[in-house]
């Protein structure tokens, strides 16, 4: 059995894209408590109180989807050595190994999973002061849900390929991985098609996270589902539509594991554990319509071969067949 092909430390970004590009940078700029780090034409990248350069990268398209997720390796010697086993598995390498010449910087290289999400490892990215944490607003991305046509396929990937561990189910309907102490940084949701569902940011407290949910109600944004606290992850959750609709989360106090001693647990998909203060109900239609999002073809759009190419890839239901170029510069 192959070994993974690297040790995440983190989920250190999100790229998300927008059919509502400057209205949602107006948004996560103002409102939402992140900062502009750094403006083009067709994108945004905002930072929030932690050390990560940049936790959200806006860039317009003419659909709502995800452009990738970019995950924290230790070393630039980290990196190839993912290359050398993505090779070892036929896994074909979109860009990189080598020094990321966009926003952030860095030594990395990026690759597709079996549905067509761009996965990106990271090394040496820019540094950038840790800033206070008095005001209410977002640390940094503390974890994303991702929707699945097969959740088990999706789980295998993840765990195998990256190294994931599995740290609960809720029924057979999520799964929700960690790669550090983090009760998780990616949770599967089973669907009809494969999207973004929402991408969680982190405030330092539970007082944040209220005082943040009071800013956006102050500005007429209220919020999608929540205040409660899930019983998986044990976070709190106030959920929110941004101006292009995709959702994002406030959340606080996720659930830390200690490797030694966690026992993952099947959750029952009950409303008392959906929110174990009971102050949310249940989500509305509007809510699951928001979390259902689009079907994304992510990479598949752009190397309408590649999915001939990854292995599994082929055999999930139809977003395309894809052709890998050579790897590419960043």
């Amino acid at each position: 059995m192959n070994e993974p092909i690297a040790a995440l430390r983190a989920l250190r970004s999100v790229e998300l894209r927008t059919t509502a590009c400057p209205e949602s940078a107006d948004f996560y700029a103002g409102i939402w408590g992140l900062r502009t780090v750094e403006q083009g034409p067709d994108a945004v990248w905002l930072r929030g109180s932690g050390e990560q350069h940049h936790v959200l990268q806006l860039t317009a398209a003419p659909r709502n989807g995800l452009g990738r997720l970019s995950f924290a390796l230790a070393t630039p010697a980290e990196v190839d050595a993912a290359a050398r086993r993505l090779a070892q598995r036929g896994l074909p390498i979109l860009a990189g190994p080598g020094p990321v010449e966009t926003v952030g910087g860095g030594y990395g290289l990026q690759f597709a999973d079996p549905e067509g999400r761009v996965i990106e490892l990271l090394a040496d990215t820019f540094a950038v002061a840790r800033l206070g944490r008095e005001d209410a607003v977002p640390v940094g991305v503390t974890h994303v849900v991702l929707n699945t046509v097969d959740i088990d396929a999706a789980v295998a990937f993840y765990t195998d390929v990256l190294g994931m561990r599995v740290s609960d189910w809720s029924e057979h309907q999520m799964a929700f991985l960690r790669c550090n102490s983090d009760h998780h940084s990616i949770a599967f949701n089973r669907a009809e098609w494969t999207s973004v569902n929402h991408v969680a940011y982190e405030m330092p407290s539970v007082d944040h996270f209220m005082r943040g949910i009071g800013r956006l109600r102050h500005h007429g944004v209220l919020p999608l589902w929540g205040p409660g606290r899930h019983g998986p992850g044990d976070n709190t959750f106030s959920y929110f539509a941004d101006p292009a609709g995709l959702v994002c989360e406030y959340t606080s106090g996720i659930a830390q594991v200690d490797e030694d001693r966690w026992l993952c647990r099947v959750w029952r998909r009950v409303p008392e554990l959906s929110d174990t203060w009971g102050t949310a109900g249940p989500p509305s239609g509007e809510t699951r319509t928001h979390m259902a999002g689009v079907a994304d073809p992510g990479a598949f759009e752009r190397f309408p071969e590649l999915r001939e190419r990854i292995p599994g890839a082929a055999a999930l239901s139809g977003i395309g067949a894809v052709p890998v170029t050579a790897p590419g510069k960043y």
